[in-house]
């Protein structure tokens, strides 16, 4: 039953991608109105290092590094979760997801794969060419351990990117309405793009623990740069390691809790 899970991902993947390709010009001039966004809020936080030099002892080649770290960390756990799982909710309101429940195939791996979503091409180019630019603009002395844990802190990124989106998207298994979360979600994950130092304790803690969106940016890079991290110390680095797998587990247990609550379109 694995082997054939595996060899079906492939074919919903290519589907989904032909399907998102029918419109070749207007699919990359979405991409390149995405880049302008994105590259307008960098903008922005360089329109204020330039005023002030530092943001919270951050400099301008540092806080780019921040920036596209945060950005592709969400764009390869978004392309896999954000929204398939938002979709989710329509799928349980209409009762269509029963239709999935009855598939010889994992409801999530059907819902993630055969909605693979392409569109974050844009994110990903931008973050790529500015964290190239970052990398070798900042000062700092690069080797084989920082290249390595800045790959493996990206990746733990990436998967906890990921596991809080679906763990969203689960609840409306469960309350039918979920998409209210995500503005939450995305209230928070903007605040990432900045140091963790320059907030109040509260929303340092929360950014940690409740809603660790902290864990994807500024602590990983900071701990790579050698920067202070509120409360975590000198354990930053370890925690931005482990974050992401065990915020994977934490989803499965809560992605099997939720379909286990479904009621069906009955309710």
């Amino acid at each position: 039953m694995l082997i054939h899970h595996l060899r079906v991902l492939p074919l919903l993947v290519r589907m989904h991608v032909r399907s998102q390709m029918e419109y070749c010009g207007a699919f990359w001039l979405d991409r390149l109105a995405q880049i302008l966004s994105y590259g307008s809020v960098f903008a922005t936080i360089g329109i204020l290092l330039a005023r002030f030099d530092t943001l919270g002892g951050w400099t301008w080649p540092e806080l780019a590094l921040l920036f596209s770290f945060q950005l592709l960390a969400y764009s390869l756990g978004a392309a896999m979760s954000f929204v398939q799982l938002r979709d989710l909710e329509e799928l349980v309101r209409l009762g269509t997801f029963d239709t999935l429940l009855v598939k010889p195939f994992s409801p999530w791996a059907y819902l993630v794969f055969s909605g693979l979503n392409i569109g974050y091409t844009g994110h990903v180019i931008l973050a790529v060419a500015l964290m190239g630019w970052a990398v070798l603009s900042v000062d700092f002395v690069w080797s084989v351990w920082s290249a390595s844990f800045l790959i493996a802190a990206l990746i733990s990124a990436t998967l906890l990117t990921a596991a809080l989106i679906t763990m969203i998207g689960a609840t409306a298994l469960i309350w039918v309405r979920s998409n209210h979360l995500f503005s939450i979600f995305f209230g928070f994950w903007d605040l990432t793009r900045y140091p963790l130092n320059i907030f109040p304790g509260g929303i340092q803690t929360i950014l940690i623990t409740a809603v660790p969106l902290a864990l994807t940016s500024s602590v990983p890079v900071g701990a790579l740069l050698g920067k202070p991290i509120p409360s975590l110390g000198d354990w930053a680095g370890l925690a931005s390691l482990v974050a992401g797998p065990i915020w994977v587990l934490i989803a499965i247990v809560h992605w099997r809790y939720a379909t286990g609550k479904y009621q069906g379109a009955g309710g």
